[in-house]
């Protein structure tokens, strides 16, 4: 085995973490007797020749010792081979990438040409996997068709080859690799597509076991969602019903190593990240009979796409499945769904309430953290919110091993609510040595709910050491005061600002400025220090003193000359400050309006958003400013709602009928503005509902209905 590979000039390659001389002792660790061995080497050859999907020369050079091994039937653990080969041959570079080239550095241009060769060396010999779909070794076959799906030149053989293979596998799983393959062959070769989705629609009619219909039905979401019957929301409902009610399968006996259980006690391998990904999919209470079903709804959603009423009856389905497991997949999925997709959530959210008082405490945690984001929305588990943080003071405030304390999820989701059954568990935060970072978002969701708080938010302010430390003891303090305007806190609020240590000190003095500034009149105690701290125009500090000022005393006269020079600031954020500022100003800024006017056509997009607000504000001219915004809000999703802020002020007369047209589009948009794939931000379904709401302000009286949500 493994002929030539001493030839291989092995250590004059790199690998993630330096020279690949390492390479050989992998690969020879893949062909090793011993299980453990074999998946340390495994998980070496995906954390470092293979790392986060890369491929290097030493990668090529390991591709045909990977096919001898994943031939040979006297090595173990062959399936994992088989999904190595198809992981690195298998990466497709879309025509973005290919028509880049030219802009590419010479490293990615490498990187590109390492990808492109990968995929040659592996689909050459994928004829290898056409004889390993029968294999003795069910990892191998479970392995095997998706390589082939991938990676082989003959699609239409190997759809063939899944069809006929199907009725003669005994593997329930091999079975659903099986219906997997033949939706990715439809995905990646369209000429096939109707073939497969035949297929997959008389599987998933037909008399087939209800994993393997369901396995179906989930590909066909993927590949041809109009091929989906009428009523697939009870077909998979009844499907996974029969799933719960069928036999549990028995749990297999654990591997020994050699030497039997006595030498098991004593090894002392450490974990593999391979190791610990299997352990996680098979995790899971004894006689579960589905551990793939929660795969196969996560890809039937995916597929689904936009169908969100379809998508919340089966999670509704599934949230009242009397297994735990199945009810936390629920959760996740129910959590992925309202982040990304607006719609009548309120069924869902109440549902996912109900698993706040689960005894599973995986389960409720999840709950927990699914409603931690929603805001407003989860109105509907307000009272299961509220239930679970009284009857569990333990978990008001997360610590962590580094980093300052939070606030526990249920916490954050009932203040996100202003529900102000959540004030207890604020106000013993508010007494903790170190005060959670996130204390002062709780405030301001609160609003003058909070407003019992204001006295330990001062008492607390005024205890903060002047020292390196200052920052982080006083930002959540200064963010509460702010959010509830508490000008009795002015006096500690000027002690912080005058003590700013270096270290952070920017930031300190910016956030102790805007509470000064929220506390308008109260904090004339801080004017001497203001009109100090406005000495140096055109800087930040001068933009943000200025504009406290204004809040607290109403002087245009003396701040305009200073947030004037702001708009000369270097840095893009100050000049932004200075804009935004001016247009608090309004009329009284008259005379710097030719100066904004310039701003409207800066290259940077949201100096020209808030040169075109700033401009509305002291003119109450919007004909040449709606084009402006309009135009930022097609180029940049995350500009929307600032956009919107400026329509709705201007109303439905001003905007004029093209804002009209876009704020009604958006409104009937079933997805979120800012949703990505793979992941979203944590204020981002409180932003969209915000812009939501901006939109129907902007719109007249009779238009904004129907909308989804």
């Amino acid at each position: 085995m493994f002929t030539g590979i001493d030839e291989v000039e092995w250590a004059s390659m790199k690998h993630a973490y330096g020279p690949a001389d390492d390479v050989p002792a992998l690969l020879h660790g893949l062909a090793s007797a011993d299980p453990a061995e074999r998946e340390s080497a495994l998980d070496g050859m995906y954390g470092a020749v293979h790392h986060q999907g890369n491929v290097y020369a030493c990668t090529l050079a390991c591709i045909p010792f990977l096919f001898e091994l994943a031939v040979d039937p006297g090595i173990g653990d062959r399936g994992g081979v088989v999904e190595l080969l198809t992981s690195i041959g298998g990466i497709d570079l879309d025509e973005d990438e290919e028509d880049g080239l030219d802009e590419l550095d010479e490293d990615e241009i490498e990187g590109v040409a390492n990808y492109a060769m990968a995929a040659a060396a592996v689909s050459a010999g994928s004829a290898v996997f056409l004889e390993l779909v029968a294999d003795e070794d069910p990892g191998v076959r479970l392995a095997a068709p998706l390589a082939l799906a991938t990676l082989h030149t003959r699609p239409g053989t190997v759809l063939a080859l899944l069809r006929e293979r199907l009725p003669v596998e005994a593997d329930d799983e091999v079975r659903l690799a099986l219906v997997e393959a033949a939706g990715r062959i439809a995905l990646r070769h369209r000429a096939l597509a109707g073939r497969a989705t035949d297929w997959l629609s008389r599987l998933a009619a037909e008399a087939y076991p209800p994993g393997l219909r369901l396995a179906a039905l989930a590909q066909l979401a993927r590949c041809a969602p109009g091929a989906l019957p009428g009523d697939v929301v009870p077909v998979v409902s009844g499907l996974l019903r029969e799933l719960r009610s069928g036999p549990a399968r028995p749990e297999p006996p654990a591997a020994q190593p050699p030497g039997g259980e006595e030498a098991a006690a004593d090894r002392t391998t450490a974990p593999t990240l391979v190791g610990q990904l299997r352990e996680l999919s098979a995790e899971g209470p004894a006689g579960r009979t589905t551990p793939w079903a929660a795969d196969l709804l996560r890809t039937l959603h995916v597929g689904l796409d936009d169908r969100v009423a379809d998508r919340t009856a089966l999670l509704a389905d599934q949230l009242r499945s009397p297994d735990p497991r199945q009810r936390i997949d629920a959760v996740r999925m129910s959590s992925g769904l309202m982040r990304a997709w607006r719609g009548n959530h309120e069924d869902l959210v109440r549902l996912v309430g109900v698993q706040l008082a689960d005894p599973e405490h995986r389960l409720a945690e999840a709950a927990s953290y699914a409603l931690e984001d929603l805001f407003h929305l989860a109105a509907p588990a307000g009272d299961a919110l509220a239930a679970r943080v009284a009857a569990d003071p333990g978990a008001w405030v997360k610590e962590w091993a580094s980093g300052p304390p939070g606030l526990g999820s249920s916490v954050k989701a009932l203040a996100g609510l202003g529900d102000a059954r959540v004030l207890p568990a604020l106000a013993a935060a508010l007494e903790r040595p170190e005060v959670p970072h996130d204390v002062g978002f709780a405030i301001r969701c609160l609003g003058d709910a909070a407003a019992p708080l204001a006295g330990v938010l001062c008492r607390r302010l005024g205890e903060v050491g002047l020292d390196e430390s200052l920052y982080d003891r006083a930002k959540p303090l200064l963010a509460g005061v702010t959010a509830l305007r508490a000008g009795e806190a002015a006096p500690e609020v000027l002690r912080v600002l005058r003590g700013a240590p270096e270290y952070r000190g920017e930031w300190l003095r910016t956030a102790a400025l805007r509470a000064l500034g929220s506390f308008g009149p109260a904090a004339h105690c801080a004017v001497p220090e203001l009109r100090h701290l406005m000495g140096r125009p055109g800087t930040a500090v001068a933009t943000e003193a200025a504009e406290a000022l204004w809040a607290v005393t109403g002087d245009a006269e003396t701040v305009l000359p200073v947030l004037a020079e702001g708009l000369r600031a270097e840095q893009m954020r100050d000049c932004r400050a200075a804009v935004s500022a001016l247009g608090a100003l309004g009329p009284r800024a008259g005379a710097v309006v030719p100066r904004l006017r310039a701003l409207l056509a800066h290259e940077e997009l949201w100096l020209r958003v808030e040169a075109a607000s700033a401009l509305w504000e002291i003119t109450g001219r919007a004909a040449d400013l709606v084009p402006v915004l309009l135009s930022a809000w097609e180029k940049n999703c995350h500009v929307r709602v600032r956009v919107a802020e400026c329509l709705a002020r201007m109303g439905p007369d001003g905007a004029g009928s093209d804002a009209i047209r876009v704020l009604r589009a958006e409104l009937l948009s079933v997805r979120r503005h800012k949703a990505m794939d793979g992941g979203s931000g944590s204020h981002d379904t409180y932003e969209d509902e915000k812009l939501l709401a901006l939109c129907r302000r902007a719109l007249p009286e009779d238009t904004g209905k129907g909308t989804t949500s």
